[in-house]
């Protein structure tokens, strides 16, 4: 729709951080969305005499900024929640794979809408889910989490991941859990050309990814990198996660992960990897210059004792960075707003201290760095005409954050804000802290009962 014909919103008086490239921002300004484009944004009122507006907002009292991008999730685990508290990765893996293995559709589908809905109601306007466990038999997982985004109203990527090293090949899951090397890259194909969108305003999209260099055989690395490139799609992998992992690789291939990775074709600007914690100088050089990114899930290295990621660092080297919630089997709580203050205050236990991260680098890497990471970054990720209207008002007023002059510092150091209005392709989905696309109370009992049917499952096998 043409902007001149499109149906105007007019956001007025509220704070506005664009995070564009100059960091804009307004004490007291506007936005405009006609349909699904952010039309004008800036200081003071809306400009006088626009047509179509259907519209108005009073947004005294609130914060606007990009909608938060997720980089990192596996929506699967949201039926098994709170389970292994006390374990590093490998042992985590071992522990959970046999229940993990035993999903099915309804499953699937459950945990997807739990986990999309917990990041939808708080700022989260473009997900993504890994899902790499497609046990036989179990139905069309992929079509499932991608009907779940749908119906939640968000942007989606999927990470259309795979296993073929299983337990008898020296990895992790077990045999039944894993894909054949040309089952796994059929059905990801497949997926692609059934799912993936490639248009400005897409809404659902897809990555190639394999799950992690312990999961997966060489073959599939190399092979899976092929296939994304001859489709024209994103990579997506987990890499340098644990210093087990880096074992592993040295062990198994001669060589650290960030030097597997490249042997396999997998570094470049259309790679994102996950977690990046065990990183070399020569690792992030080789990130750098290769512009391959990272997704940097604060919450569940700490869950997991993985250890700290040397985000600064990268981010001082060009690497482009973003957040993830990860799994909610090891970040529990599924929000990634509250990843914001975990990145900022994580990042000053490491080597650079209370200059690791402010405020404004926090909400970069939830909104821009996250839209880069995921090659959308002329589409979404910063408040500017002609992207997409995207938008969140953060409510900045109430006793949590109401003596705290200024609102950025306020989101990010603060207590988890509400979320008065999100706006996904200028649609609202969420109105004073609840969804408007789905009943988040149903979903609740579904997925209650979903977790307990597998737990029942997999006490049975």
């Amino acid at each position: 729709m043409a902007p001149s014909a499109a149906e105007r919103t007019v956001i007025e008086n509220c704070a506005v951080a664009t995070v564009d490239a100059d960091d804009t921002e307004y004490a007291s300004g506007h936005l405009v969305l006609a349909g699904n484009r952010i039309e004008s944004v800036g200081a003071g009122k809306a400009p006088e005499g626009l047509e179509n507006v259907v519209r108005r907002i009073d947004a005294s009292g609130h914060l606007a900024t990009p909608g938060l991008v997720n980089t990192h999730h596996h929506f699967y685990q949201w039926i098994t929640r709170g389970l292994a508290t006390d374990h590093n990765l490998f042992d985590w893996l071992v522990a959970l794979y046999p229940t993990w293995a035993r999903i099915d559709e309804q499953m699937t589908y459950a945990a997807a809408q739990g986990s999309l809905a917990m990041m939808a109601r708080g700022g989260v306007t473009t997900a993504m889910d890994h899902h790499y466990v497609y046990p036989h038999g179990s139905g069309d997982l992929s079509g499932s989490i991608i009907r779940a985004a749908a119906e939640t109203g968000v942007r989606f990527t999927l990470a259309r991941g795979s296993m073929d090293r299983s337990e008898k090949d020296g990895g992790l899951p077990p045999d039944f859990a894993v894909e054949t090397l040309q089952g796994a890259l059929a059905a990801t194909e497949e997926t692609v050309k059934k799912h993936h969108d490639a248009s400005f305003d897409a809404m659902t999209q897809v990555a190639v990814a394999p799950c992690s260099p312990f999961s997966v055989s060489t073959e599939l690395m190399r092979e899976g990198a092929e296939l994304a490139r001859r489709l024209g799609v994103r990579l997506h992998t987990h890499g340098s996660e644990t210093v087990e992992e880096e074992k592993f690789c040295h062990e198994l291939f001669g060589m650290g992960p960030t030097d597997y990775f490249e042997s396999t074709g997998w570094l470049g600007e259309d790679v994102w990897m996950a977690h990046c914690v065990h990183m070399t100088d020569a690792d992030i050089a080789a990130f750098a210059r290769t512009k391959t990114g990272v997704a940097h899930c604060p919450s569940s290295n700490a869950r997991l004792a993985a250890g700290i990621a040397r985000v600064p660092d990268m981010l001082k080297a060009g690497v482009p960075v973003g957040l993830g919630v990860d799994g909610t089997a090891s970040n529990e709580s599924g929000e990634l707003h509250t990843e914001l203050r975990n990145a900022l205050l994580i990042n000053r236990l490491g080597a650079h201290r209370e200059a690791a991260l402010g405020a404004r680098q926090a909400l970069r890497l939830g909104t821009h760095g996250g839209a880069r990471v995921l090659g959308r970054a002329a589409q979404i990720g910063s408040l500017e005409p002609g992207k997409l209207a995207d938008v969140v008002l953060w409510k900045m007023d109430t006793l949590a954050h109401a003596s705290i002059a200024d609102p950025v510092t306020a989101l990010v150091f603060g207590a988890a804000a509400p979320v008065t209005a999100s706006f996904v392709n200028g649609r609202q989905i969420v109105e004073n802290g609840r969804l408007l696309t789905v009943d988040e109370d149903a979903i609740a009992v579904s997925t209650r009962a979903e977790a307990q049917r597998l737990a029942h499952i997999a006490a049975q096998a």
